[in-house]
């Protein structure tokens, strides 16, 4: 159990950095983060920007038990982990797929505002043309009705590995589950984004549960968690928030302790950062090593926000770090 340190230790040694990206992501173009140095190491404090206090507040804890307890014991010296492909058109995915070395399965973003089911399938023709393993992520951006048009759609010429919260709500989900049993259904938002992340698999939501480290608190709540989903029936994926290297750590990390891990995970996606805080490293052959990051100074200092930023963020860490609890 981790004891929290004092706020001034947590931001003794904050650094806000500002991630320039290879393709507009999640709507953005920069990735703002703040890094945090303990004395176990580094950890990531990096919600979305639209997050308020509450939600944010686990992001703090899982940085300051990445800093200052560390990681848990790995049960693997490295994790296998999916290609991420944004919603691009289908032209642009055989440069997108270049950035994950030896990857076998692929995560494709679909329901795109403003993007058209066609535009989704062929971007999934591309992937599949590529690659063995195809999976989507609609975001909760589909109608039960939506949703079932599309899957079919997009299975037409082969399979889906699953479909990643195609829908908003459990109810949805647990719907389009019973209408469309050939595609596999992961949640996502239905399990970091609940006040109870048990719900949907007890309902019956899912087939897949995608866990993410910094939204649930930390390694070592989201092992804990992921041992219960599991009881529960659902295989697991470990993925990522869009993570600086620090971030990715944590992910790898939690996805190594781990005892059962049969499908890749969504660990992979520092390769849509122009300058990331490492310099090298990363995937090869289709996985990531199990490691410990330390950021690079001089990418800090060349990649560090400007001064009303880091005010701003230091003032974010203020606020949740009050809400942040190890009981």
């Amino acid at each position: 159990m981790l004891d929290l340190p004092p706020l001034s230790e947590v931001l003794a040694d904050l650094h806000v950095l500002r991630l320039p990206m290879r393709v507009r992501f999640r709507g953005i173009t920069t990735r703002e983060v703040a890094l945090l140095r303990g004395p176990a190491g580094w950890g990531e404090f990096s919600p979305f920007l639209e997050y308020d206090t509450a939600e944010s507040a686990n992001w703090l804890r899982s940085a300051i038990e990445s800093a200052w307890l560390g990681p848990p014991t790995p049960l693997r010296d490295a994790v296998p982990v999916n290609a991420t492909v944004p919603a691009v058109g289908a032209e642009r995915v055989p440069e997108i797929l270049d950035r994950f070395p030896g990857a076998d399965t692929a995560k494709v973003k679909v329901a795109e505002p403003g993007q058209t089911l066609a535009d989704d399938v062929a971007r999934v023709e591309a992937v599949r043309a590529l690659l063995p393993n195809v999976r989507v992520d609609a975001n909760g951006g589909w109608t039960v009705e939506q949703a079932v048009r599309a899957l079919r759609a997009l299975t037409v010429s082969g399979p889906l590995q699953y479909a990643e919260q195609p829908c908003a709500t459990v109810d949805e989900l647990v719907e389009l589950r019973r209408r469309v049993p050939e595609v596999p259904i992961a949640a996502d938002e239905s399990i970091r984004r609940a006040t109870d992340p048990l719900r949907v698999a007890r309902a019956g939501g899912l087939d897949v549960a995608v866990v993410k480290v910094a939204p649930l608190g930390g390694m070592r709540a989201t092992v804990a968690l992921a041992g219960q989903l599991r009881e529960l029936g659902a295989d697991l994926v470990v993925s990522s928030a869009l993570d600086s290297a620090v971030g990715m750590a944590a992910g790898v990390a939690a996805a190594a302790a781990l005892p059962n891990l049969s499908l890749a995970c969504g660990l992979g996606t520092g390769g849509f950062f122009e300058t990331d805080v490492v310099p090298v490293g990363g995937m090869n052959a289709g996985v990531v090593p199990v490691d410990s990051v330390e950021p690079d100074p001089d990418l800090l200092t060349r990649l560090a926000a400007p001064r009303d930023r880091r005010v701003w963020w230091t003032q974010r860490v203020s606020d949740c770090y009050f809400l942040v609890n190890y009981g």
